[in-house]
């Protein structure tokens, strides 16, 4: 059962939401993020990576960071940039890529149906990325991010969402990268609860991306129940945010991975290695596979594709069926000594927004040795995976278009 929140969401000012609104902290790095920052003061990456206001970082002002952060919000607020609704509420939040768009319920979820399973996870976190997102959450007073959730589509919340979005949008902006973003809020008490209804009788959420906000988030409620003597389960902290997508409405893209070295393999050896397991084609002008179960490889200069016979597959393991284990069980860890992705630095993930000409350059310029194109994770296997209590190897899915924080910032007590 699916319990929605409504809360009072501190949201940007009309006129300034597009300046606020920013990409997730996790998606560039700490230069990256001060380029984008530098003509901006309002943007949210002050708050959320706040590390591009502390001269010292990276190499120091590690407890800084996150004081930073929490004073660049209490400016945002102070300012009136950032303003509070005066009742909890419910929104809708639109994001449209092209032809393409996915409209998603903002709500508030009960950090006890998280844990108790109840909105079901499929990735395992870091301990110190989470520690770190925890810290941010907690001094800081506020969830800065929403949850990327999916649910089995319902026809009544379908009918529901669209005769909200017959009124006019808050909000409504197209980012610098092409994604247009839409913002209605849902005010009105009889929509509120028929919202809360028809997602009530949903059996489950999933997590789509949000892993380790999410286990901050639960991180935090845990911390303070027990520093408040008083604690009765109302407490914002006993909530935290997230957009609700109909599955068949979100996207998501290839993973793909390139390796530093052969493993001290020749590149015959390596392609010969390669070849007894794999049916391997030289010449692969798609360069992406089309099809589960077959991969595309680059060396330098020349694509080759790889098929996978029949037979190398469990399908009634839904981890050991998705492609993203099969490389790693087959060729990755046998062949090139990757044992532990997670860790091994001789390994990159590059998320498929990028295209195959990011392996195409990684391998070129020497960089990295090999680079391999995946299909994209399909949203039912994700939701096997999670449903089974199973977790899916990292960096198995990236989905598009992101959602940008700052539109929807959840005070805490």
């Amino acid at each position: 059962m699916a319990v929605l929140i409504p809360f009072k969401a501190l949201r940007p000012r009309k006129a300034v939401a597009e300046a606020v609104a920013a990409l997730p902290y996790d998606v560039m790095n700490v230069e990256e993020a001060r380029e984008m920052v530098r003509e901006n003061p309002l943007s949210f990456l002050h708050v959320e990576k706040s590390e591009v206001d502390v001269p010292a970082y990276p190499g120091g002002g590690g407890e800084q960071v996150y004081e930073m952060a929490r004073q660049n919000l209490e400016a945002l607020i102070r300012d009136g940039i950032l303003v509070q609704d005066d009742k909890p509420c419910l929104y809708l939040y639109r994001l449209r890529m092209g032809a393409r768009e996915q409209t998603g319920v903002v709500a508030g979820l009960r950090i006890k149906d998280y844990e108790a399973g109840r909105i079901k996870k499929h990735e395992l976190t870091r301990a110190d990325k989470e520690a770190e997102r925890t810290r941010h959450i907690d001094t800081v007073h506020a969830h800065t991010g929403a949850i990327f959730m999916t649910y089995r589509r319902s026809e009544t919340i379908g009918r529901i969402i669209e005769g909200i979005k017959r009124e006019l949008p808050e909000v409504d902006f197209v980012s610098a990268d092409g994604i247009g973003h839409t913002v209605w809020v849902v005010r009105r008490d009889e929509e509120i609860r028929n919202l809360v209804e028809a997602f009530a009788t949903l059996p489950a959420l999933y997590i789509a991306d949000g892993h380790t906000r999410s286990a901050a988030a639960a991180a935090v409620a845990r911390q303070r129940r027990e520093r408040n003597p008083f604690h009765c389960g109302d407490e914002s902290y006993n909530t935290f945010p997230a957009v609700l997508f109909p599955d068949d409405e979100v996207r998501i893209m290839d993973y793909n991975r390139a390796v530093r070295d052969l493993g001290g393999l020749t590149e015959a050896a390596f392609l010969g290695k390669v070849g007894r397991i794999f049916q391997v084609r030289e010449g692969f002008p798609q360069k992406s596979p089309s099809h589960l179960h077959e991969f595309g490889m680059y060396l330098p200069g020349r694509w080759y594709q790889l098929i996978l016979p029949e037979g190398h597959v469990d399908t009634r393991d839904p981890v050991k069926v998705l492609d993203v284990s099969l490389l790693q069980e087959l060729l990755l860890g046998p062949v090139l000594g990757i044992a532990d992705p997670r860790t091994d630095n001789r390994i990159k993930f590059i998320g498929g927004i990028r295209g195959m000409a990011e392996l195409e350059r990684l391998v070129d310029s020497s960089a990295y040795a090999v680079a391999f194109s995946l299909c994209p994770t399909a949203l039912e296997q994700l939701m096997a995976v999670a449903e089974a209590g199973q977790v899916m190897p990292p960096k198995s899915t990236w989905f598009e278009p992101k959602l940008r924080s700052g539109l929807f910032v959840h005070l805490l007590d």
